[in-house]
């Protein structure tokens, strides 16, 4: 059967990738994005494309009459530099900006199933066993986090009170083609980009600090997999949350190395003083996705790497 799917941000890294894959299911696939951070040549040619920001009347307004029956929510204010530097701001967007969308949902009367993207390197906070799983404690080290839960928050009141299908998934750091160099995921982007220009890489402290690296292929697979399978009912926080990622950990020096592998060729890098508040350690539990939702990722890091540095260079 034939789904209208609606992607927020689906001129975006992620979001392109997602419109992508309900595209090649057979849906029909509207993409809303307001080209902030996206690019128009993302978007899918197939899909219908609607240029307006998430927290407009006009968005609400296209949720409410567009008979959707799937939200994939993916456009965010996505620099959790800038969340730090202007907290407000970033709460318009990821937080007010999401409700509007969770309001227009509830207003159309539809059983549209309302899938989030949602953070979980910045979710969880420093102070957690590694990999994390979806009821550790939470405790945001960012605006940008703190937002990312507080709409997890309203998705579980608008599922309790009027009866929406919600759910959260927990990114970890996803890389992939068409990746733009933004916060801390960015870094694939970033040394990919420099290992072209011939320039040297430069890392932060150590190079000891780690993080979970998962394919944007999987990710969109992943948004197709909670969109369109049966779930429990959401009763609270965590029930509808799933951790998308590898649940291995990659030290910032082994992601240079594995880049430089990748162009077939060897570099150096070079050391830059550590940034202060800068998370150690971040890796996610996947065990849920693959028990309820059927996901495991499927691209290694060295494979997906290859196929980032191949587009890369493919446009260099």
């Amino acid at each position: 059967m034939s789904r209208r799917v609606l992607v927020t941000g689906g001129a975006g890294f992620i979001g392109s990738h997602v419109a992508e894959g309900f595209l090649a299911a057979g849906d029909a696939v509207d993409v809303l994005d307001n080209l902030s951070s996206g690019k128009r040549e993302n978007v899918p040619a197939a899909a219908g494309f609607h240029h307006l920001d998430i927290t407009s009347p006009d968005a609400a307004a296209l949720i409410r009459g567009g008979g959707y029956d799937v939200v994939c929510h993916l456009a965010a204010q996505i620099d959790v530099r800038k969340s730090v530097a202007d907290p407000a701001y970033d709460a318009s967007v990821n937080i007010g900006g999401s409700l509007n969308l969770l309001e227009a949902v509830r207003a159309s009367g539809r059983a549209t199933r309302f899938v989030f993207s949602s953070t979980g390197g910045a979710i969880y906070g420093d102070f957690v066993q590694v990999p994390t799983v979806e009821n550790m404690p939470k405790d945001p080290e960012s605006p940008y986090g703190i937002a990312k839960l507080s709409v997890e928050y309203y998705m579980g009141y608008f599922a309790r009170v009027h009866g929406l299908d919600t759910v959260a998934l927990r990114y970890a750091n996803v890389y992939g083609p068409r990746q733009d160099p933004h916060g801390e995921a960015g870094v694939v982007a970033i040394f990919c980009k420099r290992v072209l220009a011939g320039e040297t890489l430069t890392v932060f402290g150590d190079g000891q600090q780690t993080r979970d690296y998962v394919y944007a292929g999987d990710v969109a697979r992943a948004n197709f997999l909670a969109a369109t399978t049966t779930l429990p009912k959401m009763r609270q926080l965590d029930v509808r949350a799933y951790n998308i990622g590898t649940g291995v950990e990659t030290s910032v020096l082994d992601l240079a190395r594995t880049i430089y592998g990748a162009a077939g060729r060897e570099g150096t890098v070079n050391h830059a003083p550590a940034r202060a508040g800068e998370q150690m350690r971040s890796s996610v539990n996947t065990s849920k996705a693959a028990a309820e939702l059927g996901w495991k990722p499927q691209v290694s890091l060295a494979e997906g790497l290859a196929k980032t540095y191949a587009y890369f260079a493919s446009r260099h």
